[in-house]
């Protein structure tokens, strides 16, 4: 098997391009990060007939103008790796749209197969396309596929292996009298300077030039110092003459013709667009989507999958909070003595990674139906309607894309934020994205809620945490909009996608992969800091000497050990919250991974406890605190300092640690501030004591 084809996997957002990789891959794809940036891709590998095949998927993007910086990075992977093919994925609904960046994609000369995706909802819908024209139009493979389904994925691999040879790249656009000869005198000159420049870079790189890309003119300057300027100039001189000849910008031109390629191959393709048949369809999003009712049905879809989170998620749990205890009795019943390794295992183990383990059918449950609203087109609705309340704080609307990612973690949420063009934008939404409820939290929710809440509030104070967050948000937008990210925000331009039935396969591996990355949380660093935090609540050990035979020896021992001095160190700092030094050293750990909060407040609870399940201590908790202190500690792990992965993300996306640290900070002097008024309010008035 020495042979080996490099494919990049093209296509629009929305376009169903994950399905189709993971099609053709399945598990065999790993996370790697492209050549020369710091941004995270999915690359994945098969082997057909001898022949190994490298799949590297692309970000989705409208366009390979480098606008975003999406664009930018799969315009620079097109041109500075050696792709054997492309794979476009085109909705087939949406042809036309679509149809723009096939017309860039095939400009860079390199062989393409078109994957005409979602062809049962355009069949379904009436739409028709003469497959046989476009692929003899455009000069390569067209193949019709259901990508959710596999269907059609026998023949793309067929055609992956022999579209090199049957479809060498021959189309251009037809730019017109002014443009096509002045792209061919620039070719010529870029030749004769650089001879060992690729084809199809030396065409798109003629294009940016006459256009008067002054990124493209820099990263010429950069590779041809000696050389490049008089290409340039030669460039600069045919735009403003044809400029002049036309009276208009030379980008505007080609971006029209372009655009008159694709709309001219759409009316001759298209066979009908079934019209008559997307009545229903508008029929929903005239509900979903209106301006007055939308947002209430989004808030009533999000309350009814916490209420059935909730109540699905009670039989489970139990379930796995009675296996734990059945270990924990095992170990503690057949293990002689009381020695460090036994309560190490029970107390710091057990009791640490298994008070976290128990939240896990919640977890499932949540990712489950969060799946579901983005595989049936309905998220993609929600950022619509959402696009004006973020106009009015300053924001895209796309902005309530990498939002509502936030609710199942910030590191991915943050890096989503590349769709956004406005680089003031970006950096707002990335600074308010920690508000939006993580996975994490979940489990601090749904230990603190049945403490303090009859179980008929438990589903409305859940509803409202996330609430509360969207609200602050907003709030914190709107304040970052009008003083240090200050500018004009641009419109929201986004297809939405076709309602479809969700695909269960697609819905079962989104759960798991985001479940899966919360187990893996909970064997690695919960499992760390556990560990850690056992032996700090256990060492050092207090003298005999010193201990008082009248008061509890495990409250003792933990008030004389590392953490509990730590603990009580920082008391004073948190007391006027309502928290003591326990929930104080929970909050320190939690700043590795939000999960941390529950394990850690289970080893400081239960020194010594073999029952230490999640029912033991929330016992504990409804002795030692009132509601007023759960509602603070909701707050407070709800709007403070992100966990040190997104630190992390947020100074690689951003370029700069200040920005990174001013969310840390920020955030944890908000939630402090904002804990204190609601905790001296309650104590003052004797609000929910």
């Amino acid at each position: 098997m020495s042979k080996q084809v490099r494919i990049a996997l093209a296509g629009n957002p929305n376009s169903g391009k994950t399905s189709i990789f993971n099609a053709l891959v399945g598990s065999r794809q790993k996370v790697g990060n492209y050549p020369g940036v710091t941004v995270e891709h999915v690359e994945g590998t098969y082997v057909y007939d001898h022949t190994k095949v490298v799949v590297t998927d692309l970000p989705g993007t409208y366009s390979l103008h480098a606008k975003s910086p999406d664009e930018k990075i799969a315009r620079d992977f097109l041109i500075h790796n050696a792709i054997d093919i492309i794979i476009n994925v085109v909705d087939a609904s949406n042809f036309e749209r679509h149809s723009f960046l096939s017309a860039q994609l095939l400009e860079f000369g390199i062989p393409m197969i078109i994957v005409l995706n979602m062809s049962d909802i355009a069949n379904r819908n009436g739409i028709k396309l003469d497959m046989a024209m476009i692929s003899e139009r455009l000069q390569c493979p067209v193949i019709p596929m259901i990508g959710h389904q596999a269907h059609g994925l026998d023949r793309l691999k067929q055609t992956i292996h022999r579209v090199q040879y049957d479809f060498p790249p021959k189309l251009h656009i037809p730019y017109g009298e002014h443009i096509s000869p002045a792209l061919t005198e620039i070719k010529e000159e870029l030749q004769q300077i650089a001879p060992q420049l690729k084809s199809n870079y030396l065409h798109w790189l003629a294009l940016r030039l006459l256009e008067g890309d002054s990124n493209v003119k820099f990263e010429l300057l950069e590779k041809l110092p000696n050389t490049a300027t008089k290409v340039i100039t030669k460039a600069s001189a045919l735009q403003l003459c044809i400029e002049s000849e036309l009276s208009d910008n030379v980008h505007i031109i080609i971006a029209e013709r372009i655009y008159g390629f694709a709309s001219g191959l759409y009316r001759e393709v298209l066979i009908d667009d079934g019209r008559d048949r997307k009545a229903w369809t508008d029929r929903i999003d005239d509900i979903v989507t209106h301006r007055i009712i939308g947002i209430p049905i989004f808030l009533a879809a999000m309350y009814l999958i916490f209420h059935i989170t909730f109540t699905l998620g009670e039989y489970p749990m139990a379930w796995i909070e009675s296996g734990l205890n059945i270990a924990s009795q095992s170990i503690s019943s057949s293990w002689p003595g009381d020695g460090p390794l036994k309560s190490m295992i029970i107390d710091g183990i057990i009791g640490g990674v298994g008070g976290v383990l128990v939240f896990l059918p919640n977890i499932i449950i949540l990712f489950f139906f969060i799946s579901l609203l983005e595989d049936t087109g309905y998220m993609a609705r929600v950022a619509f309607i959402m696009d004006k309340l973020m106009h009015k704080i300053g924001l895209h609307g796309k902005s309530f894309i990498p939002m509502m990612i936030g609710f199942g973690c910030s590191v991915p949420a943050i890096m989503a934020t590349r769709i956004l063009e406005n680089k003031r934008d970006r950096i707002t939404t990335m600074m308010i994205i920690p508000l939006m409820s993580c996975g994490a939290r979940f489990p601090i929710y749904a230990l603190i809620i049945p403490v303090f809440f009859a179980k008929p509030w438990q589903a409305p104070i859940l509803w409202s945490i996330y609430l509360i967050g969207i609200l602050l948000a907003i709030i914190t937008a709107k304040t970052l909009k009008s003083t240090v990210c200050r500018g004009k925000s641009e419109c929201l331009v986004m297809e939405l996608p076709p309602y479809h039935l969700p695909w269960w396969r697609n819905i079962i591996m989104n759960m798991w992969h985001r479940s899966w990355h919360y187990l893996k949380k909970a064997g690695t660093i919960i499992l760390a800091i556990s560990l850690i935090m056992w032996a700090l609540t256990n060492y050092p050990q207090i003298p005999d000497a010193q201990v008082n035979i009248n008061q509890d020896y495990n409250q003792q021992q933990l008030m004389y050990s590392v953490a509990g001095r730590a603990g009580k160190a920082i008391e004073p700092i948190l007391s006027p919250l309502g928290f003591d030094w326990r929930i104080g050293t929970a909050l320190f750990g939690a700043l590795a991974a939000k999960e941390v909060f529950v394990a850690q407040l289970g080893i400081v609870n239960s020194i010594g406890n073999t029952e230490s399940n999640i029912k033991s201590l929330q016992k504990k908790l409804a002795i030692q605190y009132s509601p007023l202190i759960g509602i603070c500690i909701l707050l407070f792990t709800l709007i403070s300092s992100p966990c040190i992965a997104t630190v992390a993300i947020m100074k690689r996306e951003t370029g700069s640690w200040l920005w990174a640290i001013g969310q840390f900070f920020g955030l944890t002097f908000l939630a402090y501030t904002i804990t204190y008024i609601v905790y001296q309010l309650g104590t003052t008035t004797g609000w929910i004591q």
